[in-house]
This record gives structure tokens, C-alpha cells and sequence, in this order.
């Protein structure tokens, strides 16, 4: 399975996987980066029936992938470089040229990375280490996204396909680690379309691990078959890493969930601006 990327263009954040063996990009992150809607799905809308031939050929190059999201994986309308290229006409934004200078750069990049898979990790430690994190809390992020990897490769071994149960089972896992699902975990932090894993705590991050470490190994050693039985797993996992914060939460007699978030770093107010 491949993790979802995160690339971005003018400060705003683009979602990108790889499918065939190239970039494909979230068709509504494009949208938003090149206009000022505040609804992509509505303009798309609009887009498709002004233009008669976009719309005829959008099952073309438009296609339904799986993106990561907080709430575990969803089908979301991508499309590769020659699709973006088609949807850029259909958009009047002075952002389009600049928008395929970049788009051509992120394809070289992906032939670099097929040559040297190292350099994806390496580019996703600089966008990190551009918005302002520590090198201490990169490394946690870093390993969390190979723990989440792993787990979700163990899911799509082992029988779990729908969006809405790489959903569940991710809700399995924080609700017992942290006492909130995914999205309730974002509302307390006051996040919309960002992603919360960016704007966990250090402390917030090693208990995720924990819970999706925990489930993994699990899983595992059960042979968890299909959604009920990896259900299960989940919430066992992500109670481990629930008892360990509470012992620790005991200790220390401070909450390890918090509502803080990275919003409002110097580096990110310039990134998020104009969402």
C-alpha cells in the first residue's frame, strides 16, 4: 500500500499517492490551491458543466484512489500530471503557469525517487523542518509514518479493504489511547483540513505509535482475519497505549492529551495563508 504525500504550492497543501508508478493528486486540493472557492467540490461542479469535454473525458483521468486521512483511508478523485494539466485549462487563475512549473518539478522529483527511494523520506523531513518542527519531534513524525504504514499493510493483508473500516479501526485505536476519536480529537485542537498527526505534541505522537505499534504486533500474533476480528485487535491495542498515558498522566498530574497545535508558528502562518 502507499502512503499518502503531502507536496506544496504556494503554502497551500496538496495530497498526492502513488498509483502506477507515478504521482497522482487529490483532484479538490488542486482546485483549492488554484482559486479562492471555499468549496472545491462545488466548483468542480460547476467546472464539469461549463465544460462539456471535461466532463465527457473525466473518468479518463480522473480516477477514485485511496487517500490517509485522520479518519483512516478514503476514495478520493485524484489524478495524475497529464489529468491535472486538462483540469488547469478549465480554471482561469493566474497561479496556472507557475502551477505547471511546479507540477512538472514534482514529477521529476518522482522519477528521482524511484532511482533513490531515500530521497522521498529526506524531502519529507526538510517540508517539516520548513514549517518549524524540532529535529526531535521530525523523528517522532518520521517513525510514526512507518508504524501507521506497517499497520495499514497488515489491515489490507488481512481482509480490510473499505474506506469505512481503515476509518473505524483507526477510531478503534485513538479512542482507547486518548479517549476521543480522530475527528473529535481535531475539534478539540481547532483543526479543519489540516492533518492532527502535524499538530500532535511529542508526547501526543509517542502514544500513537504505541497504540498502532501495539495493534500491529497484535494483530499479528493472532492472525486477525477480516474488520471484526482487526476490530478487536484495535481497541486492544490502542488500550495498552491508553493505560500507559494514564499511568503517566498519574505520575506527572498533567493531561498528555492537549489542545495544542502548530498553527500558529511564524513558518506555518506563512504556509496556511489564504486558507
Amino acid at each position: 500500500m502507499e502512503t499518502t504525500k503531502i507536496a506544496v504550492f504556494k503554502g497551500k497543501e496538496i495530497r498526492k499517492t502513488i498509483h502506477r508508478d507515478e504521482w497522482w493528486f487529490v483532484v479538490e486540493d488542486v482546485v483549492f490551491a488554484l482559486t479562492d472557492s471555499n468549496d472545491a467540490k462545488q466548483y468542480i461542479n460547476k467546472m464539469r458543466k461549463r465544460d462539456q469535454q471535461l466532463s465527457e473525458g473525466w473518468v479518463q483521468f480522473v480516477h477514485t484512489l485511496l487517500i490517509d486521512t485522520d479518519g483512516g483511508q478514503q476514495k478520493v478523485n485524484c489524478a495524475n500530471t497529464e489529468g491535472v494539466f486538462r483540469i488547469i485549462q478549465s480554471i482561469p487563475s493566474p497561479k496556472a503557469e507557475p502551477f505547471k512549473r511546479w507540477l512538472a518539478k514534482v514529477g521529476y522529483e518522482r522519477v528521482q525517487e524511484i532511482e533513490d527511494p531515500e530521497l522521498a523520506t529526506k524531502r519529507t523531513r526538510a517540508l517539516y523542518k520548513a514549517k518549524g518542527y524540532s529535529d526531535a519531534w521530525i523523528e517522532k513524525r518520521m517513525r510514526g509514518i512507518a508504524i501507521r504504514e506497517e499497520l495499514t499493510d497488515e489491515w489490507t493483508n488481512r481482509g480490510v479493504k473499505e474506506q469505512t473500516e481503515y476509518a473505524i479501526l483507526t477510531a478503534e485505536i485513538s479512542k482507547a489511547a486518548f479517549g476521543l476519536t480522530p475527528s473529535e480529537y481535531k475539534k478539540l485542537k481547532g483543526l479543519q483540513r489540516e492533518n492532527l498527526r502535524d499538530h500532535m505534541t511529542d508526547l501526543e505522537l509517542i502514544f500513537s505509535m504505541l497504540g498502532e505499534a501495539a495493534t500491529t504486533e497484535i494483530t499479528r500474533n493472532r492472525d486477525a482475519q477480516g474488520f471484526v476480528e482487526n476490530k478487536q485487535a484495535a481497541a486492544e491495542g490502542g488500550t495498552i497505549a491508553g493505560d500507559a498515558r494514564k499511568a503517566l498522566e498519574t505520575k506527572t498530574r498533567k493531561r498528555v492529551v492537549s489542545r495544542q497545535n502548530y498553527l500558529n508558528q511564524p513558518q506555518n502562518k506563512k504556509l496556511l495563508k489564504g486558507r
